[in-house]
């Protein structure tokens, strides 16, 4: 029934344009002799319209071109392309087609042709692919259905066509989704926008580009109109973003790492210069350590010496007493050889405790004696340094602070220093000697019985004497012992220390390594930002496209060049179509229906 009424309105319409079609007609074939015999014309430029038909997985189909030429003076026109066809689209005038030579007169100022291709590749490989429900489904088998649909675009270049087209067209995709249908709709890399009540999905291809594209939607009772596809030059110029403040950044940039490099040179330095100072810091130690371990072996022994001095001195003093007024010119020559026995053995004392307070001297002087305040060791912690190596710095410092401070000054009147101390003691031997020295000079040049008496009270007060020093000389040793033991635990900080500046200064050359690689790599960074936007922008500024024909090279004043490209629509038949209509013609009144056969 629907298609009878269409006939006739057809019918209807054809009569109407019937004798003006054939007037045209004749008058197209009575001038078709002297196509031929018209003067040449010519054209100012001509554009060309590439339209294909592709399945709805992207295969092409039909393709054909419009051709339009903007002309300038009447008469005939050649083209050229390997057409299988032509039709004049302007008038009813005849087209020779000769091979792949199109001739024709042109007596409007705009004329245009249709060339139909057969076999001519487009410049993309176009492929689509459907998934329903997470299975890959054939375009024919989802009409109707339900669920979730993933449509997969993939535009790649066509090793087939001419290159000159994918280097310097962009491509816009278009999908036409209607709201009803199609809910949920989600993508990455296109833009989603209102078209009326329904939803167009629109991805853009730049020039010389390969791209994949997946456009989601939950859909109910599927069809689906065809893809559009508009391949277009990309022949706006572009404009150069100013790029002297980024530029200026990165110099900056650049700059500031460049100081850091330098910055941190300059630790590596100092840090090369601690470990070298530890390093020799831990041999002095090493030897100090040593030294005032064998002061402290020997000690046992001073103090053994001390105590027979000091018993012979008290026996020597008794035996004096009891002997007084006896013939003691014998047993005075033994006390004289005994006390000059006596002075020889604190002589010697008196040089090697001398000896060894000036080496303790020499040692413990080394330390450097440097204030380092609480603000310093707390900016230190804040550095990028290993806050383990920082910790055994500042115990060492502090340990040895402690025994500078100890030897030379001492802890008030319970811990006198150490070193005026000894100094002290050696005065007092050299004190005993003298007083030795004196009594047996006194033995010889003197009465004996006088001499006896003043040897006697002088014994009696060089064995008091000595007692007092015995026992600083144990208070000395004492204090030996118990800086030998506590600089043991002194001296394995400064061999932590000496590890540790190590460890650091291998990190800090390695980070010198690394900021020495970031300020090479930053140094031309400006330069190269420059250079790549540069290259960006030659990359997508087509301005100096010079348009060509896509059809043959021999065509001539092409000024443009554009493809429509369109997918096969997934929808019902024509059948299924009508009778839908014809449901809804039954519910239209007469004159509805009989407006409808002129609409």
């Amino acid at each position: 029934m629907m298609k009878l009424k269409r006939f006739t309105a057809i019918s209807m319409a054809f009569l109407l344009i019937l004798p003006t079609t054939l007037a045209s007609a004749t008058s197209g074939d009575s001038s078709s002799d002297n196509n031929r015999e018209a003067k040449a014309g010519t054209y100012s430029e001509k554009s060309e319209v590439v339209y294909a038909n592709l399945s709805a997985n992207g295969e092409q189909e039909e393709i054909y071109v419009v051709n339009n030429f903007s002309v300038d003076q009447h008469g005939n026109l050649t083209d050229h392309g390997p057409y299988t066809s032509v039709e004049n689209l302007t008038n009813l005038k005849e087209i020779h087609l000769d091979g792949n030579k199109v001739e024709f007169e042109a007596t409007e100022d705009q004329f245009y042709y249709q060339g139909n291709l057969n076999e001519k590749p487009l410049p993309w490989d176009i492929n689509i692919s459907y998934k329903l429900d997470g299975k890959k489904v054939n375009p024919e088998d989802i009409l109707g259905e339900d669920g979730k649909l993933a449509i997969h675009i993939e535009t790649k270049k066509n090793e087939k066509a001419d290159s000159v087209f994918f280097e310097n067209y962009m491509l816009q995709i278009s999908l036409p989704l209607d709201s009803e249908i199609y809910q949920n709709i989600k993508t990455e890399n296109g833009m989603i926008a209102n078209a009326g009540k329904n939803k167009q999905v629109t991805f853009t291809v730049m020039p010389g580009k390969e791209e994949s594209f997946v456009v989601k939607a939950d859909v109910t009772d599927l069809e689906m109109a065809g893809i559009e596809i508009t391949g277009m030059p990309s022949s706006m110029s572009i404009e150069e973003p100013d790029s002297g403040e980024m530029t200026e950044d990165m110099k900056s940039l650049s700059d500031a790492t460049a100081e850091i490099n330098d910055g941190v040179a300059d630790l590596n330095d100092g840090i090369s210069e601690l470990n070298e100072g530890a390093a020799s810091l831990q041999d002095g130690s090493a030897e100090y350590k040593k030294g005032i371990k064998e002061l402290d072996s020997g000690s046992s022994d001073m103090i053994k010496g001390s105590e027979e001095i000091k018993n012979a001195l008290n026996q020597m003093s008794k035996s004096l007493e009891s002997g007084s007024g006896e013939d003691n010119s014998a047993n005075l020559n033994e006390l004289k050889s005994g006390l000059q026995q006596i002075a020889g053995g604190l002589e010697e004392t008196e040089t090697g405790l001398s000896q060894t307070n000036q080496l303790l001297g020499q040692l413990i002087g080394n330390i450097p004696d440097y204030d380092i305040s609480k603000a310093e060791i707390a900016e230190l912690n804040r550095s990028n340094a290993d806050s383990q190596v920082i910790n055994q710095l500042v115990e060492t410092y502090k340990a040895a602070q402690t025994v500078r401070t100890m030897y030379f000054e001492g802890n008030g009147e319970k811990q006198p220093a150490i070193g005026p101390s000894i100094e002290k003691t050696v005065k007092s031997l050299q004190k005993l000697k003298d007083e030795i020295d004196g009594i047996v000079k006194s033995l010889e040049n003197s009465d004996m019985n006088k001499s006896m008496q003043e040897l006697q009270q002088g014994l009696s007060q060089l064995s008091s004497n000595y007692k007092e020093f015995h026992s600083g000389l144990i208070e000395y040793t004492g204090g030996v012992s118990e800086l030998s033991t506590s600089y043991g635990e002194l001296h394995g900080g400064i061999t932590d220390l000496t590890d540790g500046t190590s460890e650091l200064e291998n990190g800090v050359s390695e980070l010198h390594e690394g900021t020495s690689e970031l300020a090479e790599s930053t140094r031309d960074l400006p330069d190269e930002m420059q250079n790549e936007i540069d290259s960006m922008m030659n990359e997508y500024d087509k301005s100096d496209f010079d348009p060509v024909s896509f059809v043959s090279p021999k065509n001539e004043k092409v000024s443009n060049v554009q493809f429509v490209i369109k997918t096969e629509s997934i929808k019902k038949d024509d059948d299924e179509q009508e009778n839908e209509q014809e449901e809804q013609e039954e519910e239209k009144g007469f004159w509805d229906r009989l407006l409808d056969l002129f609409r």
